[in-house]
């Protein structure tokens, strides 16, 4: 009680610190906060909010940090004066509550390693904190040491009229203080994001770049690394039976290597099938968190294909529960480094090599397509640019950590970064076909194997990336995206809007060097 009383944290009912898994269960069971399905997870539902709430969330703007933090529609400043008037309300707020405390870290690494509390008045969001975080042993508790403080209290609504914010909804992120507040929300994701963007700002001091993406590495210490949106494969393909998984999310790299920032997995469960994902399937067990899925009441049995409750039905579990995971969370420098899209204009290659400046340029970018339509049938792409693969999440300019990725590929030189489409072939969306798993599968091995460094290369007349004349285990016809078009001139119209496309999003980063803005697509 004394180190919450350090936070002005006084006057509450019960703290229970550091429950282990069985009793936080117990816990959100006996205070009807969810119930247990027939595999044994706990199942909640997190009423009005199913996702995060990015309009929602604010950074205290305050001198330490003022002049680092790009400022934009999803990093949005709240003054101090109104961040004390909304901590005095969490604080007062929590009196008389009962109290669950975590004590963790982030940071695989011990040399990066953060230590994280995680205050909250609901059982199950400190049991998503004790499975997304690394747990530390009995001898490591003895010793911890609190960098960041989130306190979660969802019953606590605030008001935009005298809180100077949007709703009742609040995330608020005191970098000074790495403090952050959350209420008005039930979503378990908050947290985690919110740790994420801390570690995002605090790690490039260290001269570590912080990533949003999924790690994994081989039998012989080769690492590699998974960039994408949603939507484009980054899961599905970073869970290799040959390749251990390091992480799944958030990752920083260093001068020695990777590390996962975390230690659990919060997995999309939508349409999950036991067949397409077996090892999340498996991992969906006693000590897991099901948020939003929707449960038989009289079977238990969770049924991932229903949505009426969100799209976003989501799961979260230790990273142990995966089979042949990377329990050191640590990882070598990357040979490879995947880029993923799912480009629904059915233009860009199924895969191709990136030059150095082409790496940094696409990352920047951020690339993939979503579809948009009517119940009368989608016809048409949305496109979407999020820089870094995560702008939302990224306090800083997103051409600081583009140049911090230029550095680290000049510095290992023998890094090979790859786009990979596992979008439309063939024409676009409603008229070609998607891209064949298996051919995506082939293509990735290769890149992973090292079989594409002896092949053959050549630029593709639009978009500059590098096309291979051949791929085993995949029709050499449709490494070129223009011969699987029935219309030449079709696709080159189609590859020249996406073109135009990335040039007028790019013009957002007016700092970033001529180099990388000339690594771009032709846009004539």
């Amino acid at each position: 009680m004394e180190q919450l009383e350090q936070i002005g944290i006084t006057n509450v009912g019960r703290v229970y610190h550091n429950l282990p898994v069985p009793e936080l269960v117990e816990h959100a069971l006996a205070r009807g906060e969810g119930i247990l399905t027939d595999s044994g997870a706990l199942a909640v539902e997190t009423g009005k909010y199913t996702g995060r709430s990015p309009k929602d969330k604010f950074l205290v703007d305050e001198p330490s940090s003022r002049d680092d933090i790009d400022w934009n529609k999803d990093n949005v400043p709240i003054s101090e004066q109104k961040f004390e008037q909304l901590y005095q309300r969490v604080l007062s707020y929590v009196q008389g509550r009962d109290l669950y405390v975590f004590d963790g870290y982030v940071g695989a690494d011990p040399k990066y390693r953060c230590g994280v509390r995680v205050i909250t008045e609901l059982a199950f969001q400190n049991l998503f904190a004790h499975q997304l975080f690394l747990r530390p042993t009995t001898a490591e508790l003895s010793e911890h040491k609190v960098d960041f403080t989130v306190i979660a209290v969802p019953g606590l609504h605030g008001d935009p009229k005298t809180n100077g914010i949007n709703s009742e909804t609040f995330i608020v992120l005191h970098l000074a203080k790495k403090l952050v507040l959350i209420g008005g929300t039930r979503y378990a994701g908050e947290i985690k994001k919110s740790i994420f963007t801390l570690m995002n700002y605090f790690m490039t001091k260290q001269n570590v770049l912080p990533m949003h993406c999924a790690a994994n590495i081989d039998k012989h210490g080769h690492t590699a690394l998974f960039f994408g949106l949603s939507g484009t494969g980054k899961t599905t393909l970073s869970a290799d039976p040959e390749r251990s998984l390091i992480g799944d999310d958030e990752h920083g790299w260093s001068d020695e290597g990777i590390f996962n920032f975390e230690g659990g997995c919060y997995a999309k469960t939508i349409r999950l099938s036991a067949e397409n994902e077996p090892q999340i399937w498996s991992a969906l067990r006693f000590g897991a968190l099901l948020e939003n899925v929707v449960v038989d009441p009289e079977t238990r049995m969770p049924n991932y294909d229903d949505d009426r409750l969100t799209e976003n039905t989501r799961a979260a579990y230790p990273l142990r529960y995966i089979p042949n995971c990377a329990l050191s969370g640590i990882g070598t420098h990357p040979k490879t480094i995947i880029l993923l899209t799912a480009d629904a204009f059915g233009v860009l290659p199924p895969i191709a090599k990136l030059t150095r400046e082409q790496a940094m340029y696409h990352f920047l970018s951020g690339y993939t397509s979503k579809l948009a339509g009517t119940e009368r049938g989608i016809t048409a792409p949305q496109v979407t640019f999020s820089a870094c693969f995560g702008q939302v999440f990224f306090p800083l300019p997103p051409t600081l950590y583009a140049e911090m990725l230029g550095e680290r590929l000049q510095q290992h030189p023998e890094t090979s970064v790859y786009l990979v489409n596992t979008g439309w072939s063939g024409g676009p969306y409603g008229v070609g076909h998607r891209i064949s798993l298996k051919h995506t599968r082939a293509m990735v091995s290769a890149a992973l194997d090292g079989k594409l460094d002896k092949v053959n290369f050549k630029p593709h007349p639009i978009f500059k990336v590098l096309l291979p004349e051949k791929v085993p285990g995949v029709p050499s016809k449709i490494l070129d995206p223009q011969n699987t078009w029935d219309d030449p001139e079709a696709y080159t119209q189609q590859a020249e809007e996406l073109a135009r496309r990335f040039v007028e999003n790019f013009k957002q980063f007016a700092d970033a060097r001529k180099e990388i803005v000339e690594a771009g697509p032709n846009n004539s």
